[in-house]
């Protein structure tokens, strides 16, 4: 992990999960995310440590294991508060739920783990709790009610609103829960204005526009190759066989699980757009052109 500066208040830790961090004063800071798990959580405190700063405080995004990982460990021995905002709240007071959410039932025991299910934390509502200088924004799409946060350097901490081009280009499909709204989402932030941005999983940059184009025809080329794909009646699982074998992806428990919704919301989308629709037959859904 790295401590990088990039505003005079404004700071982040270079990580898989970027973590953004907010100084209020001479003491005290806040963090945006804490990483993906107790280990990470120790580092982010040592770093903290080091600079002799307190946290007073970590504002999750949204409550993906991998953003809120180290909540635990954080406030524990610190004491802290945490924020979210809206379903990520309930998200991140039961940490059940995201499993049980991406399962669609009842998860078995391969799914209760840590890429998937975080330990539990209280969070308190982010409206009206924010110290001056910072400010959250919505940013629908990748998950039910993920926020943005900017600060008083200027500086955008943006979450998983977009994904690197070594993502993409290596797996081609991210995980998304509202493909409408993450495509509005893009749009929003095309016209967003900042000092720099900071994506949670991509490099720091001072201009987002090749990075929302990057994403914006990811997702139009797998709406389109899961269009194709329903050209003759095929399931659910028919559809994600097609999908995982064209970009040569290896299923595995968490793949089947995050793709397998992912996948589940290019169909809602395709079909709320009128382009599919879905008929039962002999007991089984379909899915197939309009």
């Amino acid at each position: 992990m790295e401590l990088i500066q990039v505003g005079e208040k404004t700071y982040y830790i270079k990580n898989p999960t970027n973590i953004g961090i907010y100084r209020t004063d001479d003491h005290n800071v806040y963090l945006i995310d804490s990483g993906n798990d107790k280990d990470a959580g120790r580092k982010i405190l040592k770093i903290i440590n080091e600079q002799g700063w307190k946290v007073k405080g970590i504002i999750n995004t949204h409550s993906n294991a991998d953003h809120i990982g180290g909540n635990k460990i954080i406030a524990d021995r610190t004491g802290c508060d945490i924020y979210a905002y809206g379903m990520e709240q309930s998200f991140t007071q039961h940490t059940l739920l995201e499993p049980s959410f991406l399962y669609g039932g009842y998860p078995f025991k391969g799914l209760k783990n840590k890429f998937l299910m975080a330990k539990d934390t209280a969070a308190k509502p982010i409206e009206n709790n924010l110290p001056e200088g910072l400010e959250y924004f919505v940013l629908k799409g990748h998950f039910f009610d993920m926020i943005g946060i900017r600060t008083s350097d200027n500086v955008l901490f943006l979450a998983d609103s977009l994904f690197s081009e070594e993502t993409i280009r290596k797996y081609h499909l991210f995980f998304i829960y509202d493909v409408r709204a993450f495509l509005s989402t893009l749009d929003e932030l095309e016209k967003t204005e900042g000092k720099m941005f900071i994506p949670s999983h991509c490099e720091a940059t001072e201009n987002i526009g090749a990075l929302i184009k990057l994403n914006r025809d990811k997702v139009s080329e797998i709406s389109e190759t899961i269009y194709h794909v329903c050209e003759k009646p095929v399931t659910f699982e028919d559809v994600l066989k097609q999908i995982f074998d064209k970009y040569a992806l290896v299923m595995n428990t968490n793949q089947y699980v995050l793709i397998g919704s992912t996948i589940r919301s290019y169909l809602s989308y395709l079909c709320d757009d009128g382009r599919i629709e879905y008929c039962f037959e002999d007991n089984k859904m379909l899915w197939k052109h309009k």
